[in-house]
């Protein structure tokens, strides 16, 4: 049994991707793992560090309880939709809050380099499109994923094991959105 936690970074309440969430929380929960959800759209915090890094952002109670499940949990499932080739700005404003220096990652002083605060944890990635993801993947070259998953996750020590692309979002028929639900709550189920 893992403990799961699924962060979901589209900050509509009655987005697919909640519905995708809830499928794979489904997934999981028959497979006997622990879950624990945030919904970053309804969380209170400041979502730009007006300060930058130069000056400590105290976190608001929901950024603390956040960190937490984040701590506690084995593997972090991130949903969200691809906008403009990146995540809605409310989740790019929680990743600046939360994965921050001293908590996620530490400098090294007098070097360029870093320690990895989040070894140990893995992680993956459920977005969705309004192109094909053979056209994302293949014409774009990934951009919300690949950076995320190389230049987020693993700078702090978060292995991604598995990305999954869902799309065209936009126009699909009630029938292809229940085979990606489906396909979804079977990967949740195919948690180890």
């Amino acid at each position: 049994m893992k403990k799961v936690l699924c962060i979901n970074g589209h900050p509509h309440e009655k987005s697919f991707n909640r519905a995708l969430q809830a499928a794979f929380v489904k997934g999981l929960v028959a497979s006997g793992h622990q879950v624990d959800e945030v919904f970053i759209g309804e969380l209170s915090f400041e979502i730009s560090l007006k300060k930058g890094y130069s000056e400590r952002t105290e976190w608001e109670t929901d950024l603390l309880n956040a960190w937490e499940l984040i701590e506690k949990a084995d593997h972090i499932v991130w949903f969200y939709p691809v906008w403009w080739s990146s995540m809605p700005a409310v989740m790019k404003g929680f990743i600046d809050r939360i994965l921050i220096p001293g908590k996620a990652f530490k400098y090294r002083e007098n070097s360029p380099m870093w320690d990895k605060l989040l070894l140990g944890k893995t992680s993956e990635i459920i977005c969705t499109l309004d192109y094909p993801p053979f056209y994302y993947k293949w014409f774009l070259g990934s951009p919300a994923t690949k950076v995320f998953e190389k230049r987020v996750l693993n700078f702090v020590g978060i292995k991604n094991k598995r990305s999954t692309l869902l799309g065209p979002i936009r126009n699909s028929t009630l029938e292809k959105r229940q085979m990606w639900i489906q396909k979804v709550e079977n990967l949740g189920a195919s948690i180890r």
